[in-house]
């Protein structure tokens, strides 16, 4: 039985957050090619992860024999979360750009899986090769030749984290100029926003059905 981890972001609900919905299309044609599978979901706007602290850092490389109480139980949520990664076959992120980063709940999910030994810069690790696809929403445009590139540090650092330090499989879905229909000053983007959602939208049917069949191969 098949396993998808799905976290969510986005600090708006449902159809309100450009990338909820493409994780849940996502998820949407997951669930349809698993029907018996299991979704483990996560949202960390409504319910949080705890920011790393210097207890949850330190027992991380610490003998559990000297461990205080403060640690033992900082690293026991570390390892909740850590366990939760380690059962997923495949996983979707929603992380939308908030001031050109992730928002600081999935720094803190990421902080809290980042396990030197066990998930990270490990031969051993159980996510290592993971298939995990990244809904990188973003309220504007990035891209090359745009009048903002390079100031995209929500794809170029999770690239780092998942693929370099993870070494897990990762692909980006990229719905942009998501505040044109907000935005008076965007509404001639309208047009390009509804293009980049129907993309995205399409990606994400792909994209799921792809990690399946790889899964299945």
């Amino acid at each position: 039985m098949a396993t998808l981890l799905h976290i969510d972001s986005s600090v708006f609900p449902g159809e309100a957050s450009a990338s909820r919905s493409v994780t849940d299309a996502f998820r949407k044609t997951w669930e349809e090619q698993h029907p018996e599978g299991k979704v483990i979901y996560r949202d960390l706007a409504v319910d949080p992860v705890p920011h790393i602290t210097a207890d949850a850092h330190s027992a991380a490389f610490a003998d559990p024999a000297t461990h205080t109480p403060a640690q033992a139980a900082a690293l026991a949520e570390r390892v909740r979360l850590v366990e939760e990664l380690e059962q997923a076959d495949a996983v979707v992120i929603g992380a939308p750009m908030y001031n050109l980063a992730i928002p600081s709940t999935l720094k803190a999910w990421l902080d809290g899986v980042i396990m030197v030994g066990r998930t990270a810069m490990s031969d051993e690790s159980k996510i290592k090769g993971t298939p995990v696809t990244v809904v990188a929403s973003r309220g504007g445009a990035y891209g090359p030749g745009t009048p903002r590139e390079g100031l995209d540090h929500v794809q170029n650092y999770l690239e780092s984290v998942l693929r370099d330090m993870l070494a897990m499989d990762v692909d980006f879905i990229v719905p942009e100029l998501t505040m044109a229909p907000h935005n008076p000053a965007m509404a001639e983007l309208v047009p390009l926003f509804e293009a980049s959602r129907e993309r995205a939208h399409q990606d994400a049917a792909v994209k799921a059905k792809g990690v399946v069949e790889r899964l299945a191969a």
